[in-house]
């Protein structure tokens, strides 16, 4: 029996529907929560897929996945990728592909780890920032947030030049971007199955809520939106990532597109959308045990561009 591999968190509806659907499928795969406990370097892997929802926070995870991709598993997400990702690099990747995205700036951090002596240690700084041409190149109001951060935590709305100052002063060892301001009259999150499946959801940022609602993009903004997020995802190797898109005056933004660990908890995607992704990563699972596709070339950065 081929095995797939889960680490996961705190999340308890898609872990146990994910492995009741693989079971189901009945072809020749199951799904079992992964058990580490300290790893050798020669160690066998008895995974033909390992999914990781959790690594960014368990550092240890992480290094296990990278010799695992190593031996040939194939990793969800490519944890090389997702170790050197963040949101200035991923600015800067839309814009190289053609992807419309707000203008961006990143920041030097507020503070420092202890050893490090600002006259000594940050000679290449200039210092004061100059937050006048910031203000002006981005624009007012203006989005703060960190650059590696995620879940909408560490996220600032600044309308005048003292507020982002004053929240920038807030931000201690974060690198923070700051993001032009999106006025939207639509917003969509896209879940992103495989580099090939796309499901753009309505969804409230205010409320945080996802909105069941079929017929919410006209035709042409759909394929565009779609279109747009594999452009996204397959840039980045991500084969499960969310893809948030600010509508203005007909043209999606990319706001947000590193979340190599998408929400999938049914009572935030809702029982519908919960469906669906229990479905493609069921299919993407069972596709990538069957026909192995190691990763190895992959570590060759400029493949991925």
């Amino acid at each position: 029996m081929i095995k797939v591999g889960l680490l996961v968190g705190r999340e308890w509806s898609w872990p146990p529907a994910f492995i009741d659907e693989v079971a189901k499928r009945d072809r020749g795969v199951i799904a079992e929560f992964a058990k580490l406990g300290g790893t050798r370097m020669d160690e066998p892997n008895p995974y033909a897929v390992l999914i990781d929802r959790i690594s960014h926070e368990v550092p240890y995870y992480r290094s296990y996945l990278k010799v695992a991709m190593l031996q040939g598993v194939r990793v969800v997400n490519n944890p090389f990728m997702w170790t050197a990702d963040d949101k200035f690099f991923e600015a800067a990747l839309a814009a190289k592909l053609g992807v419309a995205h707000p203008k961006t700036i990143v920041l030097p951090n507020k503070d420092y780890v202890p050893g490090i002596v600002p006259t000594e240690s940050l000679r290449n700084l200039v210092y004061p920032l100059d937050w006048q041409g910031i203000v002006d190149h981005i624009g007012l109001p203006c989005i703060l947030k960190d650059a590696h951060g995620g879940g909408w935590r560490g996220v600032y709305v600044c309308h005048s030049l003292d507020e982002l100052i004053h929240n920038y002063n807030q931000s201690g060892l974060l690198t923070m971007i700051v993001q032009e301001f999106i006025k939207f009259e639509q917003y969509v999150r896209c879940l992103c199955i495989g580099q090939t499946e796309v499901l753009p959801m309505k969804y409230d940022p205010h409320a945080r809520k996802y909105i069941v609602d079929h017929g919410h993009l006209s035709a042409d903004l759909g394929r565009r939106v779609v279109e747009d997020s594999l452009k996204l995802v397959k840039a980045l190797g991500y084969d499960m990532n969310s893809v948030e898109w600010a509508v203005r005056d007909g043209v999606p933004y990319a706001i947000d597109f590193m979340n190599p660990a998408p929400d999938m908890d049914i009572n935030s995607l809702t029982p519908d959308y919960f469906q669906w992704a229990i479905k493609h990563m069921a299919d993407m699972a069972i596709a990538k045990a069957l026909k192995p596709e190691p990763q190895v070339k992959d570590l060759r950065w400029s493949s991925l561009f």
